[in-house]
């Protein structure tokens, strides 16, 4: 393969050889996030070869060449010193020979190189985890022997290629994402990596932005290293990265507008709302977010008052309604509170939703055998969500519900607005004080196991 000759000074002519992709257009560009800032544009040409030249220089870093609605790059490579090379592709969007399949371009030649001899240690790992599987004591400890040896040649390798290529901005990067290394005297490892994990990025290099590790990075710390924290948990190590950055309104907005509508739209993740409130307060109505306009601004003060009446340690409002014989008279109607039983499970169904119907079903399984047993410690508040006041009694008749069951329109507030309920089902659990733990749906199979660990945590 040889490069392209061309009679004018280009700024930069970069050809990709791409034998898997046929599209009439390719794009140039770089990571933002999880998008792309497009730079360029080729048209294909024979051998689905793409050129893309012009008399701009391209600052040093990560670009990507990509489809017009791609969320994933065919090809993420690196300019560094030379703007004028050729990368050709297999039929697997890969660069099977870099010594080969590159040309012009020694920082993507080493890049390649060490992407490479990296994917074959992680095949050689996969093999031996499934001998470490095996039930043969011998090939399980030589497999064990293996992993040891393969991690220890891997270090020295990487520590001994990316010294060798330290000049490369893609190396540079290497070395600052790498994450924090737990020292094996440390107890409590996961603390300690929560803390240092963000020790060796610079988070006043905005170049980082145009890159996808930053991203990557950001994305799995809060939702992979956070995902299964408690919304305290959360919120204290949000602030351990954005406190950094709150007054650099570039990095900041940079990290807000990913996380935050992640944590908004999460409807089983149980405190994301709260985390979600948490950040508005310290950030967006405290006038760190000086990017939002005023409306957006209002819109959140409002959602967050909205939402905060039914988050977890709430006090839960107190619902009278009534029940099937649904008499207007508020003296015969059921309060959601009054009940000797230590937990109250507030459940919003609708008799036409087949998914209220299986959990219906499954909750009425586990209170009669918990009520046989004389160990139910909950009592069921079951709100018909159905404007058809004749078909929820009719339901609730021909399956023998025994919960108490309120419904229609005879209600002492509106409970929509006072529980966040907008669709069904959905389960609100209150402890002994009428305190929201719970504002998820759970399964059927699911409440005792949740209602145990609630118990535990209470004697700690």
């Amino acid at each position: 393969m040889a490069l392209p000759i061309s009679t004018k000074a280009q700024k930069y002519e970069m050809t990709f050889t791409l034998p898997k992709h046929s599209d009439s257009i390719l794009y140039f560009g770089q990571h933002y996030r999880d998008k792309f800032v497009t730079m360029d544009s080729a048209r294909i040409m024979p051998n689905n070869t793409f050129i893309f030249k012009g008399k701009r220089k391209w600052e040093t870093g990560i670009y990507a060449i990509y489809t017009k609605d791609a969320k994933k790059p065919i090809i993420d490579f690196t300019i560094d010193g030379s703007q004028r090379f050729a990368i050709r592709l297999n039929e697997k969007d890969e660069v099977a020979d870099p010594s080969n399949d590159i040309i012009g371009s020694p920082a993507n030649q080493a890049m390649y190189s060490f992407i490479t001899r990296i994917n074959q240690a992680k095949s050689q790992a996969r093999d031996i985890e499934k001998r470490k599987k095996s039930a043969d004591d011998q090939v399980r400890q030589a497999a064990e022997d293996e992993m040891a040896q393969l991690s220890k040649e891997m270090e020295a390798y990487e520590t001994s290629y990316i010294q060798k290529n330290k000049k490369y901005r893609f190396f540079q990067l290497v070395e600052i994402f790498n994450g924090p290394v737990v020292p094996e005297e440390i107890e409590d490892k996961a603390m300690y990596y929560r803390i240092h994990f963000w020790d060796d990025v610079d988070l006043t290099d905005h170049s980082l932005v145009r890159t996808p590790d930053l991203f990557n990075k950001m994305n799995h710390y809060f939702f992979g290293v956070l995902y299964h924290a408690d919304k305290d948990t959360i919120c204290k190590y949000a602030d351990v990265v954005l406190q950094k950055i709150e007054n650099d309104t570039l990095m900041l907005r940079y990290f807000m507008d990913f996380i935050m509508p992640k944590y908004y739209r999460s409807t089983k993740n149980i405190g994301w709302d709260a985390t979600w409130c948490y950040l508005v307060r310290q950030y967006y109505l405290s006038g760190k977010c000086s990017w939002a306009p005023q409306s957006e601004i209002v819109n959140k003060r409002q959602t967050v008052e909205f939402l905060e009446k039914s988050l977890i340690g709430a006090k839960g409002a107190e619902l009278w309604m009534a029940d099937t014989n649904q008499s207007p008279d508020p003296q015969d109607w059921i309060s959601s509170h009054r009940f000797p039983n230590k937990y109250v499970i507030l459940w919003f169904w609708d008799p036409d939703c087949h998914h209220c119907q299986e959990q219906t079903a499954a909750l009425k399984v586990l209170y009669d055998s918990l009520t046989v047993a004389g160990s139910r410690s909950f009592e069921v508040y079951a709100v018909g969500y159905e404007s058809d006041v004749a078909k929820w009694k009719k339901y609730v008749r021909e399956h023998e519900l025994p919960f108490v069951n309120v419904g229609g329109p005879n209600v002492n507030i509106d409970y929509q607005d006072a529980y966040n309920v907008h669709g069904a089902p959905t389960m609100i659990i209150l402890n002994e004080e009428r305190r929201i733990i719970m504002n998820k749906v759970l399964p059927a199979s699911a409440l005792l196991d949740f209602l145990n660990r609630y118990e535990k945590s209470l004697r700690k």
